[in-house]
């Protein structure tokens, strides 16, 4: 049995032209991307494609998870919005580097002056501090799925609306301190990082394994549909997971190689001499 949808009427068209307003945003942040990365190009400045190509995939993941039908049951399609809002899109946006090309693509000026001193504020290195960002993403999906909120989106769309907001933000909160690949307040070490990350990953498998067992309260699932999605969740998670470690190990690499490169260009000459 699944649970009742609430058809929306005309006292609830907001609501019903919230979902394609939010996908019409997401998509023209991606054009706004793309306009700057083109700009830097033009002025003879490198800015890889694939960045591109990521950023446009991450803003129409979100777009289409609202908008589109997903596959399955309601319950799976749920969990593949929520690793296509929290946990892919993150990843995506993340990885082009939007702060960076913002700071290169705005001309001199106080708004070019405020970006870095807002990055590397202390309100921002709160925030970017990683045990609290993974608290925000993975706590609130703890306490979306294991207290009667889930079942309260389910019969107010601006309400679901406004938890998809607050996956993705938090989803791309953590994902950037995690990765850090855009200026920062305070670089953490890749050990606490993948500490965190590890842990993180810990407390969305449990979740996953307790929705396997338990639909979230006030909601009824089939059994199949229960079980599909608590494993898409699982696996799902596990996917974007390794991606963001091989993300860590890859900057432990680089760190690693430049300092070996730094002992040898220091110890060369001393051995010469």
């Amino acid at each position: 049995m699944t649970p009742a949808h609430v058809h929306p009427g005309p006292a609830d068209a907001p609501a019903a032209l919230a979902g394609p307003v939010a996908a019409a945003a997401a998509l023209l942040v991606a054009g706004a991307y793309l306009v700057a990365a083109a700009r830097l190009r033009r002025r003879g400045d490198a800015w890889p494609w694939w960045r591109d190509v990521f950023f446009t995939g991450g803003s129409a993941a979100p777009a289409w998870a609202v908008v589109g039908g997903l596959p399955g049951g309601p319950f799976t399609a749920h969990m593949a919005q929520h690793l296509l809002v929290g946990m892919a899109a993150p990843l995506l946006l993340v990885l082009a580097r939007p702060l960076t090309l913002a700071l290169r693509s705005t001309p001199a000026g106080p708004v070019r002056r405020r970006l870095p001193a807002v990055a590397r504020s202390r309100p921002a290195g709160w925030l970017a501090f990683p045990p609290v960002a993974a608290l925000l993403d993975i706590g609130g999906l703890w306490l979306l799925h294991r207290t009667e909120l889930f079942a309260t989106t389910q019969h107010h769309p601006v309400w679901h609306l406004a938890v998809q907001a607050h996956v993705l933000a938090a989803g791309v909160l953590f994902t950037f301190t995690i990765c850090q690949v855009d200026p920062v307040r305070r670089r953490w070490g890749p050990a606490f990082r993948g500490v965190t990350l590890l842990a993180a990953g810990a407390a969305h498998a449990v979740l996953a394994k307790t929705l396997y067992a338990t639909p979230p309260p006030g909601t009824a699932y089939d059994t199949a549909d229960l079980h599909t999605g608590a494993q898409l969740m699982y696996y799902g998670g596990d996917l974007v997971e390794l991606a963001l470690a091989v993300t860590l190990a890859t900057q432990w690499y680089a760190r690693t190689g430049r300092a070996h490169a730094r002992r040898a260009v220091l110890t060369g000459p001393q051995q010469a001499g």
